[in-house]
């Protein structure tokens, strides 16, 4: 396989009919083997559109803005804002990576709780009006840094305030007197954020959140504030459907507290749900120790109590790298072993996966079964692509694992019959061909 080489590139494989991922990584594993073994990822960017096409049919009335600290990969940048998508910046240098990707400012947000006045001085330089805000203090450093900013309240939640130990936005009670100091500052509010994390289970916080919602609404109506934005936050899984349930639970909802005759937008931050599916990484198992197994400890159903080992596996990839969402207590999918499919009878042993350091904090998946496997095997984790994954080439290149991006010749002719050119609007991409 060879690309274009005039200049730094990023490689597009484009896969040829019949060709699918599992041939790519199957490519990418044969190439590692005459190499070194380096972890990798590969993308399949033609989820990118089918998610926004699934978002577009099941959710219209909700535009999706994409929080760059997701995965902030350039493929992924590229074809969103070609899509149309909004961002959410957490930062000055998310900024300048979605302003680069011609982004009008007014489709930005820039979110956090707590900014530095470098970033938000950054945004007011750059036209970026639409800021978050949840406390007094944050108030008062935007009203001098960016006295033009247009503030959407972030509103804590039950769920999100059960989940953390330091729950972020404010309270309902404290909404009116932060709408009255923005008042006295002179600082705009022009509408509230909120957010459901996906691990909650019961819909009916969405009804708690969005009569909150409307009271702020209300409260900052009453102030003479023009009250026009309503970010409903993340949540979204990338599951047809987890969507199709949030949906008919805020549907009828939106209806009542936020119709569309209200002039209201409606807007809803879609991360993981464009990206999740998207990303594969492929390690290598550079490690193994076998220790006598404690039945007595978390016996695992359908197993026997015997003298069957537990394996415990090292990677060459761990929570210092592609694995860091689980620091930030994320639970790890369990792995396929790489053209090792299990058949009937084929005994497996409790195994655990561990990073390539002897730090504690390094076990992957606590505790899985697996056939016995051997140090130079391959192991496949699907869903990775919301664990912010930046391009290899600007950021941490020395312990980022490469990204091999893909696209099917059905998905590119789609995507061009949809008008989203990736030859020319993609300008530091190449092509190649890629077949079996």
């Amino acid at each position: 396989m060879k690309g274009l080489a005039d200049e730094p590139t990023y490689i597009i494989e484009l896969l040829e009919e019949g060709v699918t991922l599992d041939n790519v990584i199957d490519g990418h594993i044969y190439e590692q083997a005459l190499e070194d073994k380096s972890a990798f990822v590969v993308g399949d960017l033609g989820v990118l559109m089918k998610q926004h096409v699934l978002w577009q049919s099941s959710v219209p009335q909700l535009r999706p803005y994409y929080p760059v600290k997701c995965n902030s990969s350039p493929a992924v940048i590229e074809i969103l804002a070609s899509l149309g998508l909004g961002f959410v910046c957490t930062n000055k240098t998310e900024v300048s990576l979605v302003l680069d990707h011609g982004v009008p400012p007014e489709n930005i947000i820039m979110s956090g709780v707590c900014k530095q006045l470098t970033h938000i001085k950054h945004a007011a330089k750059n036209g970026i009006n639409h800021l978050m805000c949840d406390s007094e203090t944050e108030l008062c450093k935007i009203a001098r840094s960016h006295p033009s900013a247009k503030l959407l309240l972030q509103v804590t939640t039950a769920p999100h305030a059960a989940e953390h130990s330091m729950a972020f936005g404010c309270s309902l009670k404290s909404c009116k007197h932060l709408l009255e100091a923005a008042k006295d500052l002179g600082v705009e509010v022009v509408g509230v954020t909120f957010h459901i994390p996906s691990s909650c289970k019961d819909l009916q916080a969405y009804a708690h959140a969005l009569s909150d919602a409307r009271c702020v609404f209300d409260m900052g109506t009453d102030l003479g504030f023009n009250m026009k934005i309503l970010d409903i936050g993340g949540g979204f899984t990338g599951s047809e459907a987890q969507l199709r349930q949030v949906n008919s639970a805020i549907r009828p909802l939106l209806d009542a507290y936020f119709p569309p005759l209200s002039g209201v937008e409606v807007l809803a931050e879609a991360g993981s749900f464009y990206v999740s599916s998207a990303f594969t990484l492929a390690v290598s198992v550079i490690g193994k120790k076998v220790k006598a197994q404690d039945w007595n400890s978390l016996p695992i159903v359908g197993l026997s109590p015997n003298s069957k080992p537990e394996f415990l596996y090292y990677m060459n990839e761990g929570v210092y790298g592609s694995f860091g969402h689980k620091l930030l207590g994320n639970i790890v999918p369990v792995p396929s072993v790489h053209k090792k499919p299990l058949t009937a009878g084929e005994p497996v042993f409790t195994s655990s996966l561990w990073g390539p350091s002897c730090d504690p904090l390094e076990q992957v998946v606590e505790r899985c079964l697996l056939p016995e496997l051997a140090v130079g095997e391959w192991l496949v984790f699907n869903n990775m692509g919301a664990n912010g994954l930046e391009d290899f080439n600007t950021f941490n290149s020395e312990i980022r694992p490469p990204i091999y991006y893909t696209i099917s010749m059905g998905d590119w002719y789609e995507m061009q019959e949809a008008g989203l050119s990736l030859d020319s609007a993609m300008k530091n991409f190449s092509l190649i061909q890629y077949s079996m």
